[in-house]
C-alpha cells in the first residue's frame, strides 16, 4: 500500500529531471512532507510532449456516479490492472508518473504500526506508476484525479510490508508515458520491484501518523 507520500524538491528540479521543457509552465504547487489521500499530488502525463499537471489523489473513473468512490481508488495493484474495471481502460490509455521524492510505510508490530520514511539514496525525485481519470460532475464541472500502482516490496522494504509503490526507472519513464503503448505484457513488465540497492528505508516517529503535520520533523530519523 501507498498512502502518503513526500514532495521536497521545487519546480525546477522536478522539471529538470523528468525533462520538462521551459516552455511548459508548472502548475503551482507548495512542497510538503506529508501528502495524504484527498490532496492534490503532482503528476508527468504526455500531451505531445511531457507536461506537468495536479491530481487529486483517488481515482474516480469516468463512469462514476459519485465521487466520493476515489477515496477507495488510491492503489491499484499491477497484478489486476487490467481485469479491473476501475482501472483497465485508464491502464491502457491515461498513465501518468506521480511525482514524489519519497513516501511512508508502516510496519505492524504487535499492537502499534512503526512509521519508515523510504527515499532514494541520491534524494532525487522520482515517478511512481499512476493511472488518471477526468470525471465529470452532472453540472460540468470537471475532476481530474489519480491512483498509484503498486506491486510486490523489493528486498528492502519486505521487512516493512509486503507491498510497496512502482517507481518506473529513468529508462522505463518515456516507454509508461507512450500513449501509444497498448501492450497490457508490456506495460506490466514496468512494473516491477524497484532496485534496494537504489534505496533507503528508515524509522521516523509517530509524528508522522497524522496527515495534518507538515513539517521536516515528519522525516527526521527517531531519536535524532
Amino acid at each position: 500500500m501507498c498512502a502518503r507520500v513526500t514532495l521536497r524538491s521545487g519546480a525546477r528540479r522536478v522539471r529538470e529531471e523528468f525533462g520538462i521543457g521551459g516552455g511548459r509552465p508548472s502548475p503551482d504547487f507548495r512542497p510538503s512532507y506529508n501528502i495524504s489521500p484527498g490532496r492534490e499530488v503532482l503528476a508527468v502525463v504526455r500531451g505531445g510532449e511531457n507536461r506537468l499537471e495536479l491530481f487529486r489523489w483517488g481515482l474516480v473513473p469516468s463512469w462514476a456516479r459519485d465521487p466520493s468512490i476515489g477515496n477507495r481508488l488510491i492503489n491499484a495493484r499491477a497484478e489486476t490492472l487490467a481485469r479491473r474495471p476501475a482501472y483497465a481502460d485508464a491502464f491502457l490509455k491515461r498513465r501518468c508518473l506521480v511525482v514524489v521524492d519519497g513516501f511512508y510505510e508502516w510496519r505492524k508490530e504487535g499492537g502499534r504500526s512503526t512509521p519508515f520514511f523510504v527515499h532514494l539514496k541520491t534524494d532525487a525525485p522520482f515517478g511512481l506508476a499512476g493511472l488518471y481519470e477526468r470525471w465529470i460532475s452532472p453540472g460540468g464541472r470537471e475532476l481530474a484525479t489519480c491512483t498509484v500502482i503498486t506491486t510486490v516490496a523489493n528486498r528492502l522494504l519486505s521487512d516493512i510490508h509486503d507491498r510497496m509503490p512502482a517507481i518506473i526507472p529513468p529508462e522505463g519513464r518515456s516507454a509508461w508515458l507512450d500513449p501509444n503503448a497498448g501492450d497490457p505484457a508490456a506495460l506490466g513488465r514496468l512494473l516491477r520491484p524497484f532496485p534496494p540497492e537504489e534505496m533507503e528505508a528508515y524509522r521516523v516517529s509517530a509524528f508522522v501518523n497524522s496527515a495534518d503535520r507538515d513539517s521536516p520533523e515528519c522525516i527526521r530519523p527517531e531519536g535524532a
